[in-house]
Formats: structure tokens, sequence, C-alpha cells
């Protein structure tokens, strides 16, 4: 059974954004069994201070690449990526953790994006929208649908259509 990990590029301080994601994470735990992942876990990494947005989106993919487990699949969130109904993310991220990879990593880029080599290792890249998100709320973003994604597959009554 894969286990999820999350990686962040850029960290929640202490306040209401990480109360959310620790609330969310807190609810899904008991439920991962049935999206067939064994843990989550979250790995926060700094924002690169490099003088060009290429080289920061660089250096922060190789800061991201070694927190990935050998032969883990990579779900990235990024906006060019497909924009999927909750139903569809949880088809998606149980088809990924049961695909027989020791681990799920879903990263979340910093403010400049993702290295396109980064965009191009993912096994998916998935969408929040069009819209820009901050990255605090993209990371409450994920913790919830992570949760409604076990919710779903649980059959309980969280997710409504």
């Amino acid at each position: 059974m894969a286990s999820l990990r999350i990686i962040a590029v850029g960290s929640l301080k202490k306040g209401p954004e990480r109360a959310l994601v620790d609330e969310y994470l807190k609810r899904a735990r008991p439920l991962l069994k049935r999206l067939g992942l064994s843990a989550i876990e979250e790995r926060e990494l700094p924002e690169s201070r490099k003088p060009g947005a290429a080289q920061r989106q660089r250096e922060e993919a190789q800061a991201i690449l070694k927190h990935i487990a050998p032969g883990a699949l990579l779900l990235a969130l990024d906006e060019r990526g497909e924009n999927i109904s909750s139903r569809v993310f949880a088809q998606r991220l149980q088809q990924l953790a049961t695909h027989g990879a020791p681990q799920v990593a879903v990263v979340i880029g910093g403010p400049d994006g993702l290295d396109d080599e980064l965009r191009q290792r993912a096994d998916a890249l998935i969408s929040f929208g069009r819209l820009t998100w901050p990255h605090r709320l993209a990371r409450v973003m994920l913790a919830e649908q992570l949760y409604r994604a076990a919710s779903i597959t649980a059959g309980l009554p969280y997710h409504r259509d």
C-alpha cells in the first residue's frame, strides 16, 4: 500500500490555514485505506532565492525531486494541468495509489510555478482552476480535496453531487 507525501514549496505558519490543513488531514487519515493509501505526510521546502524565475523553478524542482521516493508516482498541482471534478480526482488518486508504487507524491510548487522538467516527470497534472491561488490556500484546498476523495471512496455523505 502506497503512502502519500505532500511536497510543498513554502511553509504554513501557525494560523487559520495551518489549522485547516491539519483538520482536513486528520479527518482523512482514518479513511486512507479506502483510497489504497497507508499514510499522509507533509514536507515543506524553502522558496528559492535565485534571481530569475527559471532559476528559482529549477532549484525548487531539484529540492522537490530529492523528497520523492524511488519508484514513486507524481501528481503535480499546476495551473496548466487538467481541471477535473472531485469524483475524478478521487478516482485518479485511487488509481495512482493502487498502481503498485511505494509512494504517491503530490507537489505544490513555489510562486513561480513548476519547472518544465518536473511537470514532464509528473504522472498527472491537476489544476484547481484557471484562477491563481496563493500557496497557503492551495495547501488548504489540497487537504480538503484529499479528505473529500477519501470520503467519496468510503461512501460517506460529505460529498454531495
